[in-house]
């Protein structure tokens, strides 16, 4: 007969009980830790504070559409004017509550000159929400 490493009477000399040691510590800790959290969890200062009913106010920001031709004439909400016209309208729009947003239209020959001096003015006005709006690309 072949002996081998794994017989039978190795075994008389293993342990077959769990040890319960480990599972105790890792109880024991988490008694710890909720017993400090909780008085955590609880503290909280009495406040009586007031009722009161409101509606929610739904402002949409208007939007004003300015575009800017190939030969730098400007148009504010479909209507032609001068840069000084531009100018007085920028300042009246900042003036407003809720600002409105700035749409963008300009056309692709247009000189970025000009683009960039009507964001400038819109910028300075404190006007902050500009947007620029293209076609997509035909496919």
């Amino acid at each position: 007969m072949a002996t081998s490493s794994f017989s039978s009477d190795d075994d008389d000399g293993l342990m077959t009980e769990i040890n319960m040691t480990p599972l105790v510590d890792v109880m024991l800790v988490l008694l710890i830790v909720f017993m400090v959290t909780i008085p955590v969890l609880n503290h909280a200062v009495k406040v009586n504070l007031p009722q009161a009913t409101s509606q929610p106010q739904d402002l949409q920001p208007t939007h004003i559409d300015v575009s800017v031709q190939a030969d730098g004439t400007v148009y504010w909400n479909k209507q032609a004017m001068s840069a000084e016209q531009v100018k007085a309208a920028i300042a009246t729009a900042a003036k407003q509550s809720p600002q409105p947003e700035i749409h963008l239209y300009a056309d692709r020959a247009v000189r970025y000159e000009a683009v960039a001096d009507l964001m400038s003015d819109v910028q300075a006005s404190g006007l902050t929400k500009i947007g620029f709006v293209t076609q997509p690309a035909t496919q």
